[in-house]
């Protein structure tokens, strides 16, 4: 089996976008392959952030995971600060990452902008963290969208560069890209959903009346149009994809392609369906939220067995750089 590496970070509540374009596909490759899944809490110190509320948002993302399917008994859950061998791989990688590939990076210029009062050293070395990550594991697939395959492409080239200057040490990984459409904000079709744009998400622990209104709320047509489908419509098409029986989105389409669709009624019918899909996630996450203790057993064990991996990569790696004496 191939081995996976996919990290997600304890920034806020996760939603439908991240269900869709990556836990749900998190689940399915549990089938077939050894996953190794961590709530990467390091990368998320790179932007302003409450230390008391640190541990509470690592229980959070890691119930939502479970919540949302993640075995423990099938893959490896656990959280990156758990396995030091990160951080010193990160380093190694630092000494061998020429500063110009750190620069050319699109989204160290884009959180430079949203955060330009703390432009920190983090922010630029996150994709050298990210390398790490991936190459202590020596995974040789990581699921990710698009605008993640620069940050692969580096994890890529430091292996090569390693391996060119120490010996042949790691597998160049492989992207895995997620089959889902860009999931888009609700109330603004032309960004991405995020957790940092309010009204944008649904949050996977969303009530039914919650759900209801924010889809009651969503963006549709912004104006006329003289072609094609408009953003906020097609958002919607996308999700009905996600949620609803393919029937169910035939339907609309057929209605919508004879100029008969009614925005109200495809609300209507999402809205529903996406009930259906999160009431069992959002129960069981309630459960294991009321269950901390049992959340740091999974993940202590989650680290447990990744420290099995790391300590050895890691040893072969001190000798093949010369840090043995």
């Amino acid at each position: 089996m191939a081995r996976i590496f996919s990290g997600i970070q304890p920034t806020g509540e996760l939603h439908i976008g991240n269900y869709l374009g990556a836990i749900r596909n998190w689940v399915d490759l549990q089938a077939e392959h050894e996953c190794f899944y961590c709530v990467v809490d390091l990368h998320a110190m790179t932007i302003p952030y409450e230390p008391a509320d640190m541990s509470r948002r690592v229980l959070d993302t890691a119930a939502t995971l479970l919540a949302c399917g993640i075995d423990p008994e099938r893959s490896v859950l656990f959280v990156q600060s758990a396995v030091p061998e990160h951080t010193e791989l990160c380093w190694i990688l630092n000494c061998i990452t020429p500063l110009g590939s750190l620069q050319r990076m699109t989204q160290f210029k884009e959180k430079s902008r949203q955060h330009h009062e703390n432009v920190n050293a983090g922010l630029m070395n996150y994709p050298i963290l990210q390398a790490a990550d991936i190459l202590l594991y020596k995974a040789g697939l990581v699921p990710v969208g698009n605008d993640q395959i620069q940050h692969l492409e580096l994890s890529r080239e430091l292996a090569r560069r390693f391996n060119h200057l120490f010996g042949e040490t790691f597998p160049e990984p492989q992207p895995y890209v997620t089959k889902t459409a860009r999931i888009m904000a609700l109330n603004d079709p032309e960004r991405k959903m995020s957790k940092s744009i309010p009204g944008s998400y649904i949050a996977l622990s969303a009530d039914a009346e919650e759900i209801r209104r924010l889809i009651r709320r969503a963006v549709t047509d912004t104006g006329p149009r003289k072609e094609g489908m408009s953003a906020g419509v097609a958002n919607l098409f996308t999700l009905l994809e996600g949620f609803s029986v393919p029937e169910t989105v035939a339907r609309f389409r057929d209605a919508y392609e004879r100029g008969e669709l009614r925005y109200s009624d495809l609300k209507q019918q999402l809205a529903e369906d996406i009930v259906r899909a999160l009431a069992p996630i959002r129960e069981r996450r309630r459960e294991l939220l009321s269950q901390p203790d049992r959340l740091r057993e999974i993940l202590a064990a989650g680290a447990s067995r990744a420290r099995t991996v790391a300590r050895a990569v890691m040893e072969e790696v001190r000798e093949r750089a010369g840090l043995t004496f």
